[in-house]
């Protein structure tokens, strides 16, 4: 098999869907002589052929190269037996299954929706489509920021005015919920054709519930689980699912916290973030957010615990829902792809599922350029394309458990 100039022939063997369209090809842009990027304008964006089944003893490749393609579609004979067709022979048995893959999908950042909302309108349209609809990508995926993030103009959360507002009476979302990213996911909700599930994270809490009494810096909830402070964040949460429901956006699942470990390691006194040690998290989990999500109307939206860097599996898990009563509420673990280079999938999430199998294992968030000396933005790098790739691709180690996994980029 050819991989010089394309990331590899992926082979798919399905069983009965039909092509009804044909595809519109790239439109090359070269940037420098190893740099090409499709260009998606007002009136034109590449597609990409429809998912189809072919004849039994059939095969249907879909291939990305550096000189171009894009999910280019391909169809060929398989071999009668091993060796016959010379290269890579792959074999296909039903009965053998390791995982279940939830799907694929990026976050929806205020930085995002900005950089969305700059364009045209009809460029708009054309780009939610690349990633949304059928003639895209089709992501079913979507992360959700709870509030501010790293990738926002401003550090805020939905409850500013106020102080000690432990009734949560000035509770209400932000310009960027409700003038930015909301109308934007109105729109995508009506171009997909399967449905979208939606995953939130909060970065930080309003700076009354903080022990640094600000929104952004490195802190922590202020007092002990089962406190005041921890009702009033655990009712936050409820809060936000609430005043989204009026806008009949429902959430698939959450996380307590975003990088509860990791952003202690960042060097950005501006960085938003909530310190949670998992024994803390496993507390506010059995005294107060468990409880609030399971006595209100959103009991059904999973909750995942870590949102952060694999290299604490199975610590964490050991920690949090190695303890039955917090395990009760907990439905999953988010896990970040940082650093997975020097942490083994085989050391960490194979061990991880091992123990605790009936948890799925879903990776939020991955982000190139990441490190304070990275270059943020490499237009056309194929070589940051194939990272994504290779991640997804190796994540899991070796096959040894039925794991559940999936892939968002940020």
């Amino acid at each position: 098999m050819q991989t010089q100039n394309a990331l590899g022939a992926l082979f798919l063997v399905f069983l009965g869907m039909v092509e009804v369209r044909a595809r519109q090809p790239c439109s090359p842009k070269y940037l420098r002589a190893t740099a090409m990027v499709c260009v998606c304008n007002a009136t034109y964006c590449d597609t990409v052929d429809p998912v189809s089944l072919p004849d039994v003893g059939s095969f249907v490749k879909y291939t990305t190269s550096r000189d171009g393609q894009r999910l280019e579609r391909s169809e060929g004979k398989t071999a009668a037996k091993s060796g016959a067709s010379g290269g890579i022979f792959y074999t296909y048995d039903p009965s053998v299954r390791h995982q279940y893959v939830k799907g694929f999908g990026g976050s929806l950042t205020d930085s995002a929706a900005i950089n969305i909302l700059h364009l045209s309108y009809a460029a708009q349209n054309q780009l939610l489509c690349s990633y949304f609809s059928e003639e895209g990508i089709e992501y079913n995926l979507l992360r959700w920021p709870i509030g501010c993030s790293d990738f926002s103009t401003r550090p805020y959360t939905y409850d500013d005015r106020c102080v000690n507002d432990f009734e949560l009476k000035c509770f209400e979302l932000a310009p960027e919920d409700t003038k930015l990213r909301i109308p934007l996911l109105h729109r995508i909700m009506a171009l997909t054709g399967r449905p979208l599930s939606l995953v939130s994270s909060p970065w930080t809490s309003p700076a009354w519930l903080r022990v640094n009494n600000k929104v952004y810096g490195k802190s922590r909830i202020k007092g002990e689980p089962g406190d005041r402070y921890h009702k009033a964040w655990a009712r936050y949460f409820i809060r936000f699912f609430e005043e989204y429901a009026k806008y009949n956006i429902t959430f698939w699942a959450f996380s307590s916290q975003n990088e509860p470990i990791t952003a202690l390691f960042i060097s950005r006194e501006d960085f938003p973030c909530n310190y949670f040690s998992p024994q803390h998290q496993r507390d506010f989990i059995i005294q107060d957010l468990g409880p609030a999500l399971a006595a209100s109307p959103h009991a059904d939206v999973r909750l995942m615990i870590l949102d952060d860097g694999r290299c604490h599996l199975p610590n964490w898990a050991d920690q949090v829902i190695g303890n039955s009563t917090a395990a009760a509420f907990v439905s999953g673990i988010g896990i970040h792809w940082y650093f997975d280079s020097v942490t083994p999938a085989g050391l960490t999430l194979d061990v991880t599922h091992h123990l605790y199998p009936d948890f799925f294992l879903l990776y939020t968030e991955a982000c190139n350029g990441y490190l304070d000396w990275d270059v943020k933005v490499i237009l056309g790098s194929w070589e940051r394309g194939t990272y994504y790739s290779s991640n997804i691709l190796t994540v899991r180690g070796p096959p040894c458990y039925d794991q559940k996994f999936v892939a968002l980029r940020r």
